[in-house]
């Protein structure tokens, strides 16, 4: 009887073999081929928001296996956040307070962008300029009137932000000398709200981050020693508009994994684009 090729038979063997361990190595759980989903959650400040946004969004354009979980709530809540670990990264439009330095000493401040803070008013307010002694005057509640800093006989709607806002917490400190707001300020959780509340109100009187100015509003020039200087990027940049301050992201700890990519990309050539798409004046 001819006996058969055990080479020949070898063969077909170890194909079988191959075939299963790459299977093995390929199919997951209920047989997903797609990488593990890694998620992470940012939240905070709603003037770092856009940024964050659209950072995430192209990042997972770009890496379909990120989850990346954007939301607001204010400065304060952020540094909240990430500090009691409900979030991975925390937002905020200030540097930390001694307070919270003491309670979360580990958190690790991230500087992606700066900005101006814009002193705005309705587009028919006569209003083009103030000095910062007014308008701190103003938000004291000591000039009640338009007439008063050269505007019409009409009364100011003193318009400002929440207390877990991180602009108002600038605000109050590189304006106010933290003295008191005026007890008539409406109080608004967001630059948007304040934005849309100055562009419905002749007479109101607001303060927004730079990426939130457009044609519904008009942002008033601050006179600094005779010059009168224009809310923008370049006067940012140029060291010119003096109510400007860091935007940060935070972390307990150095990053890892997914926050240090997503961070990575924010501080990439494409991450400050977007910074500077959306109106703020990158850092790198």
């Amino acid at each position: 009887m001819e006996s058969r090729n055990p080479g020949f038979l070898a063969l077909p063997i170890l194909a079988l073999v191959i075939v299963a361990i790459f299977f093995t190595g390929c199919v997951g759980n209920g047989g997903d081929t797609t990488p593990t989903t890694q998620s992470i959650s940012v939240t905070g400040s709603t003037t770092v928001l856009p940024i964050a946004q659209m950072a995430a969004e192209a990042f997972m354009d770009a890496n379909t296996y990120a989850d990346i979980q954007v939301s607001g709530g204010g400065s304060s809540v952020g540094v909240q956040a990430v500090g009691e670990g409900t979030a991975d990264i925390g937002m905020a439009s200030r540097d930390l307070k001694d307070s919270e330095k003491e309670k979360y000493p580990d958190l690790v401040q991230h500087i992606v962008a700066r900005d101006g803070i814009a002193i705005i008013v309705h587009p028919s307010n006569s209003v083009d300029v103030l000095t910062e002694d007014q308008v701190k005057s103003i938000y004291l509640g000591d000039i009640t009137r338009w007439n008063a800093v050269g505007g019409s006989d009409q009364a100011i709607v003193v318009v400002g932000r929440d207390s877990a806002s991180g602009t108002r917490e600038f605000f109050h400190e590189s304006v106010m000398d933290r003295e008191d707001f005026t007890p008539n300020q409406l109080e608004k959780n967001s630059n948007g709200a304040i934005q849309q509340t100055i562009a419905q109100t002749p007479g109101a009187i607001g303060y927004v981050g730079l990426g939130y100015i457009d044609d519904t509003i008009k942002a008033v020039k601050i006179d600094v020693d005779g010059t009168q200087v224009t809310p923008s990027v370049e006067t940012v940049v140029a060291g010119e508009y003096p109510i400007a301050r860091s935007l940060n992201m935070f972390t307990k700890g150095q990053p890892t994994g997914l926050a240090q990519d997503y961070l990575d990309s924010i501080m990439s050539a494409g991450g400050q684009a977007i910074v500077a798409d959306e109106g703020f004046v990158p850092v790198k």
